[in-house]
């Protein structure tokens, strides 16, 4: 089974969360050979890690706006302890300034415009949304 867009039980779990705050999210994605655009879309062949940084690059104005900062991004190199069969090609970070501005953004024209790219780019991914915690030292 692969996961590309949530659910409405996951958004409504999401919009029910605490709004105020900065929130982090976890992007794990794994990328197609090759990028699955719909038969009527002018998009040229691409493969579906360029894809996605044409969806990057279509999202960039509306991400911008609402404050979004990717704070940590790499390549995962190995899963060490999880199933062996879930291997990522890109995993980051992104910092929103509160819920509602993912809420915002995901309900922008422009950006629905955009996840055309992302949806041809991906055969997986996770999304997790992530509250900030201050580790402490002894």
């Amino acid at each position: 089974m692969t996961h590309i867009h949530p659910t409405r039980e996951q958004l409504a779990a999401f919009r029910a969360l605490p709004t105020d705050g900065p929130i982090e999210m976890l992007n794990l994605l794994r990328f197609r050979e090759q990028a699955r655009y719909p038969d009527d879309h002018p998009a040229g062949p691409c493969s579906g890690a360029d894809a996605y940084h044409r969806y990057l690059d279509a999202a960039g104005t509306v991400t911008a706006r609402l404050g979004l900062d990717v704070i940590w991004s790499a390549t995962p190199a190995l899963t060490l302890i999880g199933p062996a069969d879930e291997d990522w090609d890109m995993a980051f970070i992104a910092r929103y300034p509160d819920a509602s501005a993912f809420l915002t953004m995901i309900a922008d024209p422009d950006y629905q415009a955009a996840t055309v790219h992302r949806t041809a780019a991906l055969a997986d991914s996770r999304l997790l949304r992530l509250a900030p915690i201050a580790m402490q030292r002894d």
